[in-house]
């Protein structure tokens, strides 16, 4: 097994032969072994990789995928629903490219994004590009992503376009070209950033090393850039996203922490008198820009899709009166479609100057000559949807090289072209230039495309972001690049021989003013925190009964077996929750396979497995909200290893570390207020259960020790009374003793508090119904006595408990269209 680490003599050395013995491999066009001026870099790059992991290149890649994991870098496949997102598939070895050569390239991607605003303006405004005979109206009008609703609409800010990338290849010869545009929602961004991050821990010594362009100046661009479109100084901006099972919902979370937007869901805004507001807990507040990961079709209900359930009624509305700014703006589609890679090069000149980047040659069959050189060139040619839409003709609507078409296929896609020649385009097939990516502990040379971004700066220029990232091809096929499993990413390096000045998006010190306030919290958010406190006290406190079950209590007459009745209220407590079955009889055998379906049974069973799914799904969608470590703890798998026992050790240490994190590592915001909220009231009216069934009038020495075991309080009460078990001061220090953080009189003064720190919807002064309720459910506890504490009292308190519940959802979760009639609602 290879050191670890080597000597920089060492390092070089085994650098050195990486490099030969990659290059003896590889064929001409590689990114690496191209005769350029970055070879220097590139054996910069192999020191530092030889110098983190010795002679072992799958220690590097190991330890960069680990990095990654760490950031909570995640995807999933579109379709695969509910399961688990994928790690992020990066590779150590970034792609370097020099200054001088990124220059020309962001030249061209600023061009491409220019004239995609200018051609936009034009065919939703006056369309002389169309009547000039440059663009054919059926290119346009006939395509889905045209939205008629949006023709003369002035986006406002001025621009249709804020946010942009383009995919590229080079090819065998060095020269750049672009494969594809994305305009409607540009994803990837995240991921450029996340990449980065990761490499900067795996090779933290690279940035200087090499000079690296960093990502924070443009990231810092698009902000302010956004920010100067709106109309307020001081805007309040949100990442809109489709949800949890989108693709890059993982990115997504993370781009809004990073650029401080609000991450929000369509259901999370509405739109009152043409101006658009978030749902919070302090009732509407203004949004004023709104960058959205939409299909744009299904943006607004009312004006475009009105199947759609993920949109927001009326904000095409508050984007023709002015008040909010949606980047890109709805419609910017229209460019995406292959059909116009066949036109641009022409527009590019009708505009004033030839493509600096130009587009792998495209023929829209919609033109007879292009149709026909289509026909006559089918085996040289990718035959592809010229709209997106899968047309009849092509095998499972995906573009296909014509070469690969036989017998009845091959008919099928010439008779289709007669038909509907508008909804095929020809390309060319294009070759890929290669890099080095690890494969089986050596480097090997496989094809790659770079994803480019660009943005909008506070001046309205375009700023490009330096580098991108790359996606590698799991295959040496030089022809196709396409992310999923198997294949990989890698960050893009732009290196020069100048330093590079650190750059952060935390402003200077001396030029922030202070801040206190920790922003606005959406309604949604709130409900997802509160369901996580409840859902991880829920599976607590079910682990608890089966850790009892299994002997693990501290019983008061040490070594006896609890009887057969306590045994019995056990059982109960289980089966009544859902988590198992009833047990034939109370034998050995009966109880642990009782306790091993209520603790990992997913037969339909609420079993704390079960549960922690529940959980782990929440935290999914709050990660914007929660550290990286309480996030990872949720997502960690559940045990596989050992028996029933060890399994149940483990997941209380777990739900110990996540009560842990919330205590110590959570800012006392509203946020943590609802999650703590969540798990006082779970845990308030789980003792009021627990009581119910150990601390009857009839109730023994081992009920009363198991209630104490449950309610974690046994070292508590041994160290006030030495005289044994007795029930009044039993229920005493679990129901009323307000110094106990197990007991139910401490859960409702927290409740309380709690309830008094969060905004109100008036300015009177007086109490909301849920705080009002809070407080008499303190008081009926204050003036209690442990002596008068029976079966009503305690129905009593869990109805109370359900009806704060309720109160609290009714107040500040949403509640369909509830929050535009509140009364004393606060728009800000």
């Amino acid at each position: 097994m290879a050191s670890s680490a080597a000597s920089l003599f060492d390092a070089g050395t085994i650098a050195d032969r990486w490099i030969a013995d990659y290059c003896a491999s590889s064929r001409s066009g590689d990114a690496l072994c191209a005769e350029r001026d970055d070879r220097e870099a590139w054996a910069g790059l192999f020191e530092e990789l030889a110098g983190l992991s010795g002679d072992s290149l799958e220690h590097a890649r190991e330890r960069a995928q680990r990095h990654a994991a760490d950031i909570g870098t995640g995807f999933r496949i579109a379709g695969e629903g509910e399961g688990d997102e994928r790690p992020w598939p990066l590779s150590p070895v970034p792609l370097l490219i020099p200054e001088a050569e990124w220059t020309g390239i962001a030249e061209g991607v600023v061009q491409r994004a220019e004239l995609m605003e200018r051609v936009l303006a034009d065919l939703y405004g006056e369309a002389t590009l169309v009547t000039g005979g440059h663009i054919p109206a059926a290119a346009v009008t006939g395509s889905p992503f045209f939205l008629r609703p949006l023709t003369r609409l002035d986006p406002p800010g001025g621009h249709h376009l804020q946010f942009v990338a383009f995919d590229l290849c080079r090819g065998p010869d060095g020269n750049w070209r672009v494969l594809a545009d994305h305009l409607r929602s540009p994803a990837g961004a995240g991921y450029a950033l996340e990449n980065r991050l990761a490499m900067a821990r795996t090779l933290g010594g690279l940035q200087s090393r090499l000079n690296i362009e960093r990502h924070a100046p443009f990231f810092a661009a698009f902000r302010e850039g956004l920010a100067a479109s709106c109309q307020r100084v001081e805007p309040r901006m949100a990442l809109l996203t489709p949800g949890r099972l989108n693709p890059s919902y993982a990115e997504q979370a993370h781009l809004a922490r990073y650029l401080g937007f609000l991450l929000v869901e369509g259901p999370d805004l509405a739109v009152l008198d043409d101006k658009l507001y978030v749902r919070t807990i302090a009732g509407l507040k203004r949004i004023d820009a709104v960058w959205h990961r939409l299909d744009p079709r299904l943006l607004d209900p009312l004006a475009l899709d009105s199947h759609s359930t993920i949109g927001v009624p009326g904000v095409i509305d508050a984007m023709s009166a002015g008040n909010v700014v949606v980047a890109n703006a709805p419609g910017v589609g229209l460019l995406e479609a292959p059909a116009f890679a066949a036109f641009l090069p022409r527009l590019s000149k009708v505009f004033g100057e030839p493509l600096k980047l130009p587009n792998i040659a495209t023929w829209w069959c919609g033109h007879d000559a292009a149709r026909a050189h289509v026909e006559a060139n089918l085996d040289c040619l990718l035959i592809g949807p010229a709209f997106g839409a899968p047309p009849l003709g092509l095998p499972g609507g995906k573009a296909i090289l014509g070469a690969n078409l036989k017998g009845a296929e091959r008919e099928a896609l010439l008779a289709d072209l007669q038909r509907r020649p508008q909804d095929y385009v020809g390309q060319e097939v294009v070759r890929l230039s290669t890099m080095p990516v690890i494969a089986d502990d050596a480097l090997a040379p496989r094809p790659f495309t770079l994803r480019a971004f660009a943005a909008r700066g506070a001046d309205g220029a375009w700023c490009v972001m330096p580098g991108g990232f790359a996606r590698i091809g799991e295959l040496a096929d030089a022809r196709a690049a396409v992310m999923g499993e198997g294949s990989w990413s890698a960050d893009v390096c732009i290196h020069g021989p100048e330093p590079v000045a650190p750059v952060s998006l935390l402003p200077s010190g001396n030029s922030t003013a202070l801040r206190r306030n920790p922003g606005t919290l959406p309604s949604r958010v709130a409900d997802n925190l509160f369901w996580l406190g409840r859902y991880l006290e829920r599976g607590e406190a079910l682990l608890g009964v089966l850790r009892v079950l299994l002997g693990h209590s501290i019983s008061a007459d040490t070594g006896a077996a609890l009887s057969a009745e306590t045994v019995r209220r056990l059982v109960s407590l289980v089966v009544m929750s859902g988590a198992a079955p009833e047990p034939k009889a109370l034998k050995r055998a009966d109880l642990t396979a009782l306790v091993r379906t209520a603790l990992e049974g997913e037969d339909g069973w609420y079993s704390v497995r079960h549960i922690n799914a529940q959980a782990k799904l929440i935290g999914g969608i709050s990660r914007e909200r929660l550290s990286a470590d309480m996030v990872r703890l949720l997502d960690a798998p559940f045990p596989a290893r050992g028996g029933v026992l060890d399994k149940a050790g483990s997941l209380q240490r777990r739900y110990s570390a996540l009560a842990g994190l919330a205590a110590e590592h959570m800012g006392r915001t509203d946020a943590w207020r609802f999650h703590d909220i969540g798990r006082r009231i779970e845990r308030a009216s789980t003792a009021v259960r627990f009581i119910r069934a150990f601390a009857g009038p009839d109730a023994t020495g081992d009920d009363l020790s198991t209630l104490l075991d449950l309610a974690d309080s046994q070292i508590s009460y041994r160290q006030r009374y030495l005289t044994g078990m007795a029930r009044v001061p039993v229920l005493d220090l679990v129901s009323l003793d307000a110094s106990n953080p197990r007991g139910i009189a401490f859960q409702a003064a927290a409740l309380s508090g709690h309830l008094n720190k969060l905004p109100l919807l008036s300015d009177d002064g007086l109490a909301e119904p849920q705080q009002e309720q809070a407080r008499q459910l303190a008081a009926v506890l204050v003036t209690a006595h442990a002596t008068r504490i029976d079966d009503a009292m305690l129905n009593d308190l869990g109805v109370r408990l359900n009806q704060l519940s309720d109160a609290i959802a009714r107040r500040y979760f949403l509640q369909g269209a509830e929050p535009l009639r509140a009364a004393g609602m606060v728009l800000a």
